[in-house]
């Protein structure tokens, strides 16, 4: 095993506790200031030179903020002789500005990008892109993992009389699909027109659910808007149950109101991201192993892919 350490930003140190107990391995020591204006300041407080690092930093609310704190201790890593600067960020912020859906607009996600990689990162660490074809944004490796490896286990243990898996959208097909298979069932397409962003109309459902056990799959809850909705013409069209499995729980805005006064009866998220407050509906399960376990593999040059069967 090549020797390395492991760093965490101030976006989720908890996350990045839980990691290292998983590793059995210290978390390293940095040291941050902020200046009058706001400006952060960083130090690394214990020696890189040769080594591979890990940064644990989730680019989630505030975004801006954390992105920025990633960059800078990517920075001083790099000043600081690190052999390797592997950035795991559970949660990819700006994933949904992928493309130019209009005229005049920026594609962020490429623009952050160039940010990661100028500053000096040799390699990217997520959890299920909002788009998977950012990895071709970037020039260094990106293992992009997969949340529905820790969801189907949960799922067989709830032991559904008749589920069925139901995608949010067109878009999110191919995600649902997998997860399917993964679980050998059959799916669902809940139609959706949407007039703005966080503002959806559900229109119909491609597919029966009578008397079926759906559970909705997708990457990012924001508001809770399409999920909500989807639940109840699930249930307006007989399903005898909702349940809804995304991997970061960005919850702003409504989110925890409508969760809690929704037809949907219970949302499981991964702890990608840190929770604003508790909610009797809202499981959380942890994705600490697997980043632990992708870590590991890393450090001793063995295939990330082997976990899921490739």
């Amino acid at each position: 095993m090549r020797s390395f350490k492991i760093f965490s930003g101030s976006a989720y140190p908890d996350l990045a506790v839980e990691i290292c107990n998983e590793m059995d391995y210290p978390l390293g020591q940095v040291t941050r200031n902020r200046f009058s204006d706001g400006e952060l300041g960083v130090q690394i407080s214990e020696s890189v030179r040769g080594q591979d690092v890990f940064i644990v930093q989730p680019t989630c609310p505030p975004s801006n903020d954390n992105l920025m704190e990633l960059l800078i201790m990517t920075d001083a890593l790099k000043r600081s002789s690190a052999s390797n600067i592997i950035a795991i960020i559970p949660y990819f912020g700006y994933a949904r500005q992928d493309r130019k859906a209009a005229p005049r607009v920026p594609i962020t996600a490429k623009l952050v990008a160039n940010l990661l990689e100028t500053a000096g990162i040799d390699r990217i660490v997520t959890l299920d892109l909002h788009a998977g074809q950012i990895q071709g944004f970037f020039d260094i490796p990106v293992d992009n993992l997969y949340g529905s490896i820790v969801f189907a286990n949960y799922i067989r243990s709830k032991k559904l009389k008749n589920p069925i898996v139901a995608s949010p959208d067109v878009g999110g097909v191919m995600r649902a699909r997998s997860f399917a298979k993964r679980l050998g069932l059959d799916m669902v397409i809940v139609d959706k027109r949407r007039e703005k962003a966080n503002v959806s109309e559900v229109m119909n459902i491609i597919g029966d659910v009578t008397d079926r056990d759906v559970i909705i799959i997708d990457d990012i809850i924001d508001t809770a808007g399409t999920l909500v909705n989807a639940a109840k013409v699930l249930k307006e069209r007989g399903a005898a149950s909702v349940m809804a499995c995304c991997s970061h729980p960005i919850l702003s805005g409504p989110a925890y109101d409508r969760i809690e006064k929704g037809d949907l009866d219970e949302l499981v998220v991964t702890n990608t991201i840190p929770l604003r407050q508790a909610c009797e509906k809202i499981t959380v399960l942890s994705i600490a192993p697997l980043f632990a376990e992708v870590m590991r593999r890393i450090v001793n040059n063995e295939s990330v892919n082997g976990l899921f069967g490739a």
